[in-house]
């Protein structure tokens, strides 16, 4: 991946990385940055909805034909920006998870980095759980977006679970990452200590059970 321009959305999506790919110094590639950038910041904190295509043109500064020139409208947009969301959990997973000893250690140090993002400044829930809401069709390739990084996660925790002596572990999945997707939803509504307290008493819970 040759890296033009780096831009890192808010901590609540945990370190999103590179958000550009392209040859280094290419101006092409750092609007396409900009863009990305923008429409990340924009779609988080106000949904996807109700923000136009001006409007992320303006704050990014090209033109209308940059933004076609990188993506063909909206929609790409969009999962664009849902593609770097899923890059960065899946970092934040992989940074949690490295050192952390036992697979039950890993467990507690994937609750802990999701504990942390609840707590973060200007946390706003699950970003595609915000996205799906917004696309209830199920075929709609951003609906099938989301479904795919879910599956991804619920995969990666169940089989974590099942190294820390869970078996079968698909049950501890799927209370794991309800738990999780309560965490994220009362987070941005309530007393995020409290949230994230009762979330990972509720992560020990599943672990005392292995």
């Amino acid at each position: 991946m040759a890296v033009v321009k780096t831009e890192r959305s808010p901590s609540r999506f945990g370190s999103l990385g590179p958000m550009s790919r392209g040859t280094a110094g290419g101006s092409t590639s750092e609007a396409r940055a900009r863009l990305l950038g923008t429409a990340t910041r924009i779609f988080y904190a106000e949904g996807i909805h109700s923000v136009g295509v001006d409007r992320i043109i303006a704050e990014a500064q090209v033109t209308r034909a940059t933004l076609y020139r990188h993506f063909t409208g909206k929609e790409a947009l969009v999962l664009a920006y849902l593609d770097v969301a899923d890059q960065g959990i899946r970092g934040q997973v992989a940074a949690a998870r490295e050192g952390a000893g036992t697979a039950a250690d890993e467990v507690r140090a994937v609750a802990r980095s999701i504990a942390e993002g609840i707590r973060s400044p200007g946390f706003r829930g699950c970003a595609f759980l915000n996205a799906v809401a917004e696309y209830p069709d199920p075929d709609h390739p951003v609906h099938q977006a989301v479904l795919t990084h879910r599956q991804w996660f619920l995969e990666t925790v169940t089989d974590l679970l099942a190294r820390a002596g869970r078996e079968p572990a698909d049950e501890a999945g799927r209370h794991l990452v309800m738990l999780r997707d309560g965490a994220m939803a009362a987070g941005c509504l309530f007393d995020p200590d409290l949230v994230t307290e009762t979330f990972l008493a509720g992560v020990e819970g599943i672990l005392r059970q292995v």
